[in-house]
Protein backbone atom coordinates (compact mmCIF):
# COMPACT_ATOMS: atom_id res chain seq x y z
CA UNK A 1 0.00 0.00 0.00
CA UNK A 2 2.90 2.48 0.95
CA UNK A 3 4.52 1.75 -2.51
CA UNK A 4 1.11 2.47 -4.11
CA UNK A 5 0.53 5.50 -2.10
CA UNK A 6 3.72 6.89 -3.11
CA UNK A 7 3.42 6.02 -6.83
CA UNK A 8 0.04 7.85 -6.93
CA UNK A 9 1.80 10.71 -5.70
CA UNK A 10 4.39 11.13 -7.67
CA UNK A 11 2.67 10.39 -10.64
CA UNK A 12 0.21 13.17 -9.64
CA UNK A 13 3.22 15.64 -8.95
CA UNK A 14 5.04 14.97 -12.37
CA UNK A 15 1.78 15.37 -14.26
CA UNK A 16 0.50 18.17 -12.47
CA UNK A 17 3.85 20.75 -11.88
CA UNK A 18 1.09 23.61 -12.14
CA UNK A 19 0.67 22.75 -8.26
CA UNK A 20 3.43 24.63 -7.54
CA UNK A 21 2.68 25.68 -3.99
CA UNK A 22 2.78 21.17 -3.10
CA UNK A 23 6.56 21.26 -4.91
CA UNK A 24 8.41 21.97 -1.56
CA UNK A 25 6.90 19.29 0.31
CA UNK A 26 6.40 16.26 -2.06
CA UNK A 27 10.28 16.91 -2.75
CA UNK A 28 11.09 16.46 1.00
CA UNK A 29 8.78 13.28 0.81
CA UNK A 30 9.85 11.31 -2.24
CA UNK A 31 13.72 12.18 -1.54
CA UNK A 32 12.90 10.16 1.48
CA UNK A 33 11.16 7.54 0.37
CA UNK A 34 14.23 6.96 -2.99
CA UNK A 35 16.97 7.75 -0.80
CA UNK A 36 16.78 7.12 3.41
CA UNK A 37 19.18 7.63 5.85
CA UNK A 38 18.52 4.82 8.71
CA UNK A 39 20.63 5.70 11.63
CA UNK A 40 24.01 5.82 10.02
CA UNK A 41 22.79 3.74 7.04
CA UNK A 42 22.26 5.67 3.66
CA UNK A 43 19.49 3.55 1.56
CA UNK A 44 19.00 3.78 -2.52
CA UNK A 45 16.13 1.85 -3.93
CA UNK A 46 16.62 0.53 -7.47
CA UNK A 47 13.89 -0.69 -9.70
CA UNK A 48 13.87 -2.17 -12.88
CA UNK A 49 11.85 -4.61 -15.12
CA UNK A 50 13.77 -7.77 -15.36
CA UNK A 51 13.66 -11.02 -13.92
CA UNK A 52 16.09 -12.39 -11.32
CA UNK A 53 17.32 -14.61 -13.80
CA UNK A 54 18.84 -12.11 -16.11
CA UNK A 55 22.06 -11.33 -16.47
CA UNK A 56 21.61 -7.53 -15.63
CA UNK A 57 19.71 -8.25 -12.53
CA UNK A 58 22.87 -10.39 -11.31
CA UNK A 59 25.27 -7.15 -11.92
CA UNK A 60 23.11 -5.10 -10.05
CA UNK A 61 23.18 -7.27 -7.25
CA UNK A 62 26.87 -7.66 -7.58
CA UNK A 63 27.18 -3.84 -7.86
CA UNK A 64 24.67 -3.49 -4.56
CA UNK A 65 27.19 -6.20 -2.51
CA UNK A 66 29.93 -4.04 -3.77
CA UNK A 67 28.47 -0.81 -2.73
CA UNK A 68 28.29 -2.30 0.82
CA UNK A 69 31.98 -3.76 1.03
CA UNK A 70 32.87 -0.30 -0.14
CA UNK A 71 31.29 1.68 2.72
CA UNK A 72 31.52 -0.98 5.49
CA UNK A 73 27.85 -1.08 5.18
CA UNK A 74 27.36 2.79 5.53
CA UNK A 75 25.44 2.56 2.11
CA UNK A 76 23.02 -0.34 0.38
CA UNK A 77 20.82 -0.64 -2.35
CA UNK A 78 17.24 -2.14 -2.13
CA UNK A 79 16.64 -3.78 -5.50
CA UNK A 80 12.77 -4.44 -6.69
CA UNK A 81 13.49 -6.55 -9.79
CA UNK A 82 10.33 -7.77 -12.67
CA UNK A 83 8.38 -4.64 -12.81
CA UNK A 84 7.20 -4.53 -9.50
CA UNK A 85 7.69 -0.49 -9.38
CA UNK A 86 6.29 -0.15 -13.03
CA UNK A 87 7.69 -0.12 -16.75
CA UNK A 88 10.71 1.33 -18.18
CA UNK A 89 9.21 4.65 -18.95
CA UNK A 90 7.19 4.64 -15.47
CA UNK A 91 10.52 4.18 -13.62
CA UNK A 92 12.58 7.12 -15.53
CA UNK A 93 9.49 9.24 -14.57
CA UNK A 94 9.45 8.30 -10.98
CA UNK A 95 13.76 8.73 -11.38
CA UNK A 96 12.79 12.01 -12.85
CA UNK A 97 11.22 12.92 -9.79
CA UNK A 98 13.18 11.13 -7.08
CA UNK A 99 10.14 8.86 -6.25
CA UNK A 100 12.92 5.97 -6.39
CA UNK A 101 16.76 6.34 -6.31
CA UNK A 102 17.72 4.27 -9.78
CA UNK A 103 16.83 2.22 -12.74
CA UNK A 104 18.15 0.37 -15.52
CA UNK A 105 16.44 1.03 -19.15
CA UNK A 106 17.51 0.34 -22.41
CA UNK A 107 18.94 2.95 -24.60
CA UNK A 108 15.81 3.08 -26.58
CA UNK A 109 13.45 4.19 -23.82
CA UNK A 110 15.87 6.73 -23.20
CA UNK A 111 15.57 8.64 -26.21
CA UNK A 112 12.51 9.78 -25.82
CA UNK A 113 13.35 11.61 -22.35
CA UNK A 114 16.92 13.11 -24.00
CA UNK A 115 16.72 12.76 -27.64
CA UNK A 116 20.29 12.10 -28.51
CA UNK A 117 20.38 8.64 -27.16
CA UNK A 118 18.59 7.44 -30.44
CA UNK A 119 22.01 7.37 -31.66
CA UNK A 120 22.08 4.00 -29.98
CA UNK A 121 18.85 3.17 -31.95
CA UNK A 122 20.47 2.90 -35.10
CA UNK A 123 20.22 -0.28 -37.16
CA UNK A 124 23.75 -1.23 -37.83
CA UNK A 125 25.69 1.82 -36.31
CA UNK A 126 28.00 -0.62 -34.73
CA UNK A 127 30.35 -2.75 -37.06
CA UNK A 128 31.05 -5.59 -34.31
CA UNK A 129 31.38 -6.00 -30.48
CA UNK A 130 34.32 -4.46 -30.58
CA UNK A 131 33.49 -1.34 -32.18
CA UNK A 132 30.25 -0.90 -29.70
CA UNK A 133 32.46 -1.27 -26.21
CA UNK A 134 35.03 0.88 -28.38
CA UNK A 135 31.76 3.66 -28.41
CA UNK A 136 30.41 3.01 -25.34
CA UNK A 137 34.10 2.79 -22.85
CA UNK A 138 35.05 5.59 -24.88
CA UNK A 139 34.18 9.68 -25.09
CA UNK A 140 31.14 9.12 -26.60
CA UNK A 141 29.62 6.91 -23.65
CA UNK A 142 30.90 9.48 -21.26
CA UNK A 143 29.05 12.50 -22.95
CA UNK A 144 25.64 10.46 -23.53
CA UNK A 145 26.09 9.44 -19.57
CA UNK A 146 26.45 13.19 -19.04
CA UNK A 147 23.68 14.20 -21.65
CA UNK A 148 20.90 12.80 -19.33
CA UNK A 149 21.42 15.32 -16.64
CA UNK A 150 19.77 18.26 -18.31
CA UNK A 151 16.67 15.70 -17.81
CA UNK A 152 17.54 14.76 -14.33
CA UNK A 153 19.00 11.46 -15.07
CA UNK A 154 22.37 10.71 -14.70
CA UNK A 155 23.69 7.46 -16.03
CA UNK A 156 26.44 5.57 -14.10
CA UNK A 157 27.56 2.89 -16.80
CA UNK A 158 26.27 0.82 -19.85
CA UNK A 159 25.42 -2.78 -19.68
CA UNK A 160 25.65 -5.18 -23.01
CA UNK A 161 22.52 -5.86 -24.23
CA UNK A 162 24.07 -7.69 -27.00
CA UNK A 163 22.81 -7.33 -30.09
CA UNK A 164 18.75 -7.45 -31.21
CA UNK A 165 17.42 -10.05 -33.90
CA UNK A 166 13.89 -10.83 -35.23
CA UNK A 167 11.50 -13.50 -34.10
CA UNK A 168 8.63 -14.61 -35.52
CA UNK A 169 5.44 -17.08 -34.75
CA UNK A 170 4.66 -17.45 -39.00
CA UNK A 171 8.04 -17.86 -40.83
CA UNK A 172 11.79 -17.23 -40.74
CA UNK A 173 12.65 -13.69 -41.00
CA UNK A 174 15.69 -13.95 -43.58
CA UNK A 175 15.18 -10.94 -45.87
CA UNK A 176 13.54 -7.78 -45.54
CA UNK A 177 11.16 -8.88 -48.09
CA UNK A 178 9.85 -11.70 -45.21
CA UNK A 179 8.59 -8.36 -43.03
CA UNK A 180 6.11 -6.99 -45.53
CA UNK A 181 2.78 -7.76 -44.46
CA UNK A 182 4.04 -8.54 -40.37
CA UNK A 183 3.43 -6.41 -37.50
CA UNK A 184 6.24 -6.64 -35.74
CA UNK A 185 6.38 -5.80 -31.55
CA UNK A 186 9.52 -2.94 -30.81
CA UNK A 187 10.48 -0.62 -28.14
CA UNK A 188 8.53 2.93 -27.42
CA UNK A 189 11.15 4.26 -30.10
CA UNK A 190 10.77 6.45 -32.81
CA UNK A 191 14.23 5.22 -34.72
CA UNK A 192 12.74 1.45 -33.94
CA UNK A 193 9.52 2.77 -35.76
CA UNK A 194 11.61 4.09 -38.66
CA UNK A 195 13.74 1.37 -38.75
CA UNK A 196 10.60 -1.52 -39.56
CA UNK A 197 9.02 0.97 -41.74
CA UNK A 198 12.44 1.25 -43.64
CA UNK A 199 12.71 -2.77 -43.84
CA UNK A 200 8.81 -2.85 -45.19
CA UNK A 201 6.92 -4.23 -42.23
CA UNK A 202 4.21 -2.50 -39.70
CA UNK A 203 5.43 -1.72 -35.89
CA UNK A 204 4.24 -1.98 -33.08
CA UNK A 205 4.91 -0.51 -29.11
CA UNK A 206 3.26 -3.56 -27.06
CA UNK A 207 4.19 -3.29 -23.64
CA UNK A 208 7.23 -6.21 -22.77
CA UNK A 209 4.66 -7.48 -20.21
CA UNK A 210 2.06 -7.70 -22.54
CA UNK A 211 4.07 -9.47 -25.78
CA UNK A 212 3.48 -12.87 -24.69
CA UNK A 213 -0.47 -13.05 -25.01
CA UNK A 214 0.16 -10.33 -27.85
CA UNK A 215 2.23 -13.13 -29.94
CA UNK A 216 0.21 -15.83 -28.81
CA UNK A 217 -2.99 -13.84 -30.12
CA UNK A 218 -1.81 -12.97 -32.97
CA UNK A 219 -1.76 -8.90 -32.29
CA UNK A 220 1.58 -9.23 -33.39
CA UNK A 221 3.46 -11.43 -36.04
CA UNK A 222 7.03 -10.91 -34.32
CA UNK A 223 9.21 -9.00 -32.36
CA UNK A 224 13.02 -8.21 -32.11
CA UNK A 225 15.20 -8.84 -28.95
CA UNK A 226 18.32 -10.15 -27.84
CA UNK A 227 18.98 -14.35 -27.34
CA UNK A 228 18.41 -14.47 -23.43
CA UNK A 229 15.50 -11.89 -23.48
CA UNK A 230 13.96 -14.23 -25.98
CA UNK A 231 14.67 -16.92 -23.61
CA UNK A 232 13.86 -15.74 -20.08
CA UNK A 233 10.76 -14.17 -21.39
CA UNK A 234 9.78 -17.70 -22.84
CA UNK A 235 8.26 -16.09 -26.25
CA UNK A 236 10.16 -19.01 -27.54
CA UNK A 237 7.16 -21.05 -26.83
CA UNK A 238 4.95 -19.27 -28.60
CA UNK A 239 7.50 -18.11 -31.47
CA UNK A 240 9.48 -20.76 -33.39
CA UNK A 241 11.49 -19.00 -35.94
CA UNK A 242 14.26 -16.94 -34.46
CA UNK A 243 16.77 -14.73 -37.29
CA UNK A 244 20.09 -13.92 -35.78
CA UNK A 245 19.92 -10.73 -38.69
CA UNK A 246 21.53 -8.71 -35.40
CA UNK A 247 19.90 -5.37 -36.62
CA UNK A 248 20.44 -3.26 -33.89
CA UNK A 249 23.05 -3.18 -30.74
CA UNK A 250 21.30 -1.31 -28.00
CA UNK A 251 22.74 -1.16 -24.56
CA UNK A 252 21.22 -0.78 -21.21
CA UNK A 253 22.09 1.94 -19.33
CA UNK A 254 22.03 2.12 -14.91
CA UNK A 255 20.46 5.41 -14.55
CA UNK A 256 20.66 7.68 -10.73
CA UNK A 257 17.84 10.70 -10.63
CA UNK A 258 19.81 12.98 -9.98
CA UNK A 259 17.89 14.77 -7.13
CA UNK A 260 19.35 11.52 -5.00
CA UNK A 261 22.52 11.44 -6.51
CA UNK A 262 23.05 15.17 -5.51
CA UNK A 263 21.61 14.08 -2.14
CA UNK A 264 24.61 11.95 -1.28
CA UNK A 265 27.53 13.05 -0.16
CA UNK A 266 30.73 12.90 -2.53
CA UNK A 267 32.02 9.34 -0.78
CA UNK A 268 29.11 8.01 -1.30
CA UNK A 269 29.09 9.30 -5.08
CA UNK A 270 32.33 7.54 -5.71
CA UNK A 271 31.36 4.19 -3.98
CA UNK A 272 28.37 4.07 -5.99
CA UNK A 273 30.35 5.11 -9.25
CA UNK A 274 32.81 2.21 -8.79
CA UNK A 275 30.43 -0.38 -7.73
CA UNK A 276 28.51 0.61 -10.83
CA UNK A 277 31.75 0.46 -13.49
CA UNK A 278 32.63 -2.90 -11.80
CA UNK A 279 29.73 -4.20 -11.99
CA UNK A 280 29.36 -3.48 -16.17
CA UNK A 281 32.63 -5.33 -16.44
CA UNK A 282 31.16 -8.17 -14.62
CA UNK A 283 27.88 -8.11 -16.67
CA UNK A 284 29.76 -8.32 -19.96
CA UNK A 285 30.91 -12.18 -18.70
CA UNK A 286 27.55 -13.06 -17.48
CA UNK A 287 26.00 -11.99 -20.65
CA UNK A 288 28.48 -13.57 -23.13
CA UNK A 289 27.95 -16.76 -21.31
CA UNK A 290 24.26 -15.90 -21.30
CA UNK A 291 23.61 -15.37 -24.76
CA UNK A 292 25.64 -19.42 -25.86
CA UNK A 293 22.96 -21.10 -22.90
CA UNK A 294 20.04 -19.26 -24.38
CA UNK A 295 20.61 -20.02 -28.39
CA UNK A 296 21.12 -23.73 -26.74
CA UNK A 297 18.26 -23.62 -25.27
CA UNK A 298 15.77 -22.34 -27.60
CA UNK A 299 17.33 -24.89 -30.04
CA UNK A 300 16.50 -27.93 -27.85
CA UNK A 301 12.69 -26.65 -27.31
CA UNK A 302 12.59 -26.42 -31.24
CA UNK A 303 12.95 -23.30 -32.48
CA UNK A 304 14.30 -22.73 -35.60
CA UNK A 305 17.14 -20.19 -35.89
CA UNK A 306 18.76 -19.26 -39.34
CA UNK A 307 21.26 -16.43 -40.06
CA UNK A 308 20.59 -14.46 -42.86
CA UNK A 309 22.92 -12.21 -45.08
CA UNK A 310 23.07 -9.16 -43.17
CA UNK A 311 23.76 -6.44 -45.91
CA UNK A 312 20.30 -6.02 -47.23
CA UNK A 313 18.58 -5.23 -44.31
CA UNK A 314 22.03 -2.35 -43.72
CA UNK A 315 21.45 -1.16 -47.50
CA UNK A 316 17.52 -0.32 -46.67
CA UNK A 317 18.53 1.99 -43.44
CA UNK A 318 21.39 3.63 -44.59
CA UNK A 319 19.33 6.81 -45.95
CA UNK A 320 17.75 6.66 -42.04
CA UNK A 321 21.41 8.22 -41.17
CA UNK A 322 21.06 11.11 -43.63
CA UNK A 323 17.77 11.55 -42.25
CA UNK A 324 19.28 13.03 -39.29
CA UNK A 325 20.92 16.18 -40.87
CA UNK A 326 18.63 18.40 -39.19
CA UNK A 327 19.11 17.84 -35.98
CA UNK A 328 22.86 18.52 -36.02
CA UNK A 329 24.21 16.82 -32.47
CA UNK A 330 22.84 13.65 -33.24
CA UNK A 331 24.44 13.75 -36.94
CA UNK A 332 27.59 14.51 -35.05
CA UNK A 333 27.32 11.91 -32.73
CA UNK A 334 26.75 9.15 -35.86
CA UNK A 335 29.74 10.44 -37.75
CA UNK A 336 31.98 10.31 -34.06
CA UNK A 337 30.79 6.81 -33.68
CA UNK A 338 31.32 5.42 -37.98
CA UNK A 339 35.35 6.84 -37.08
CA UNK A 340 35.80 5.42 -33.88
CA UNK A 341 37.99 3.07 -35.06
CA UNK A 342 38.69 1.55 -38.59
CA UNK A 343 37.00 4.12 -40.54
CA UNK A 344 37.76 2.41 -44.40
CA UNK A 345 34.61 -0.23 -44.07
CA UNK A 346 31.50 0.78 -45.16
CA UNK A 347 28.37 -0.20 -42.68
CA UNK A 348 26.84 -2.81 -45.67
CA UNK A 349 30.59 -4.67 -45.69
CA UNK A 350 31.58 -4.18 -42.01
CA UNK A 351 28.02 -5.92 -41.07
CA UNK A 352 28.16 -9.63 -43.53
CA UNK A 353 29.12 -12.31 -41.60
Amino acid sequence: MKQLYLYLLSRFAYRYKRYALYAPLLAILLVANSCQKISDTTEVKLAHTLETTHPVHKAMVYMAERVKEKSGGKMTIDIYPSSQLGSERESIELLQIGSIGMTKVSAAVMESFSPNFKVLSLPYVFRDKAHYYDVLDGGIGDDLLKEGEKYWLRGLCFYDAGSRSFYSTKKPIDTPADLRGMTIRVQASNTAFSMIKSFGGAASPVSWGELYTALQQGVVDGAENNPPSFFLSRHYEVSKYYSLNEHTMIPDILLISTVVWDSLTPQEQQWLQEAAEESAQVQRELWEEAEVEALQAIKDAGVTVSTPDKAPFAKLVEPMYESFKNEPEVYSLIQRIRQTGNTKETIVSATKP
